[in-house]
């Protein structure tokens, strides 16, 4: 019995995690301050603003960005800031994002 309620609370506990990291909402909080609430903002070195973009293609500059393979005179600073997202963190971000 012991051992069913350890896992149990285990999942519930994993599960409960894993959808808050994935929260695009809170996981823009790092992002407003260059690109602004609403995503309207064009930040030094870039040429767009992320309104407009879809989620699709938010997704590919996000992995592009952590993997080195995407951006240009700001890349460091887009690589440090997507260095710890995991795959599922890109998704609901480029999900919240592309909704501007």
């Amino acid at each position: 019995m012991k051992k069913t309620l350890l896992a149990t609370a285990f999942i519930v506990t994993t599960f409960v995690f894993a959808f808050a990291a994935s929260d695009g909402a809170a996981l823009y909080n790092k992002c407003k301050a260059c690109h602004g609430a609403d995503g309207t903002k064009v930040p030094a070195g870039a040429k767009e603003a992320l309104k407009g973009h879809s989620a699709a293609d938010i997704e590919k500059m996000l992995t592009g960005y952590k993997d080195g393979s995407f951006g240009g005179e700001k890349k460091a600073t887009m690589q440090r800031m997507t260095a710890n997202l995991s795959p599922e963190d890109i998704k609901a971000l480029a999900d919240y994002i592309s909704k501007f």
